[in-house]
């Protein structure tokens, strides 16, 4: 199956991987919550070509995920801002984050804090119900009719 053919599977997993999951797509994502937001900056800090820059770009902005705004005329010029869809991504990014820090690298490269209280965070999942933490052990799954 070819990456393209993922959209098409009845699976909110495969479509997902069909938006993000080419290479360099959550890095891009990654520098847009970095503060990131115009494509010289996007390439500096990247080191990305232009090429692959501006058609990822130009799928995150038809995904929804970017807005493209523009922030001058004569010439033309426009930022990437993340839309309420794209800062949905946060969690997925920082669940992604957690697992590299336990399993690629010796030391996390980014510690994060709570802005409310000031003390360190670690993503994690809890229930939506009882707010217990949950993992692969404790959760089961139910599949709609179509989905196997």
């Amino acid at each position: 199956m070819k990456h393209g053919e993922l959209s098409e599977v009845y699976c909110s997993l495969a479509r997902t991987w069909s938006v993000i999951g080419e290479r360099w797509t959550m890095l891009i994502i990654r520098e847009a919550f970095r503060g990131t937001r115009r494509f010289d900056t996007f390439q500096q800090r990247l080191g990305v070509g232009r090429n692959v820059l501006s058609n990822r770009l130009g799928r995150l902005t038809a995904e929804g995920i970017f807005d493209r705004v523009r922030y001058q005329q004569a010439p033309d010029r426009y930022e990437y801002r993340l839309t309420e869809k794209g800062t949905d991504l946060y969690p997925v990014l920082l669940m992604l984050m957690r697992w590299g820090d336990r399993y690629k690298v010796d030391e996390p490269p980014v510690r994060l804090y709570h802005k409310g209280c000031g003390g360190l965070a670690s993503p994690e999942l809890r229930c939506a119900h009882c707010g217990d933490l949950v993992d692969f052990h404790s959760m089961r799954a139910e599949y709609a009719p179509g989905a196997w």
